[in-house]
């Protein structure tokens, strides 16, 4: 399953749909402006939220959380002894974790589940000017979770830019 991202509208207040490959919105990426932590929500195309996304308020590294229906559903921060920088830990509330590395600011990186590749996120397939596909690669996943950690390890990766 391939999804398209159009890369400008990634701030906070902004409003985006996700795409399939064939061109139909299938989420809309909806960025709340005017809270005191940085916000997103995930809807479906009947505008249902399937996935909270926020920033974990008292946090000593940022830190955010992905929740559905009101439920924690996984934590994202860097990964603290990580010699590359874009390296990131998703911590799922069952004691999961998945790793997500590459060249994050230039939307080129994999989340894995030990070892095993879950999502290739790439702009190389692509020749949509500021876009990037998010590329499921295995069946059994959570598309929608899948999604919202790439929204959350590219929003805190931009933050880190623009903090340092």
């Amino acid at each position: 399953m391939r999804f398209l991202v159009r890369d400008r509208l990634l701030g906070i207040g902004d409003d985006y749909w996700i795409e399939d490959r064939h061109g139909t919105k299938v989420y809309l990426v909806d960025g709340k402006a005017m809270r005191l932590r940085d916000t997103f929500e995930l809807k479906d195309t009947e505008g249902r939220v399937l996935i909270d996304i926020h920033k974990k308020m008292f946090a000593v590294r940022d830190t955010m959380v992905i929740e559905r229906d009101g439920a924690p559903l996984a934590t994202i921060r860097r990964k603290r002894l990580s010699l590359l920088r874009n390296h990131y830990r998703v911590t799922l509330v069952d004691g999961t974790e998945l790793d997500v590395s590459g060249k994050i600011l230039d939307r080129e990186f994999a989340v894995e589940y030990d070892g095993e590749l879950l999502a290739q996120i790439s702009r190389r397939w692509l020749h949509l000017r500021e876009t990037y596909g998010v590329d499921v690669v295995r069946e059994d996943t959570d598309p929608a979770l899948l999604i919202a950690v790439t929204i959350c390890v590219i929003h805190l990766a931009e933050k880190e830019r623009t903090d340092t």
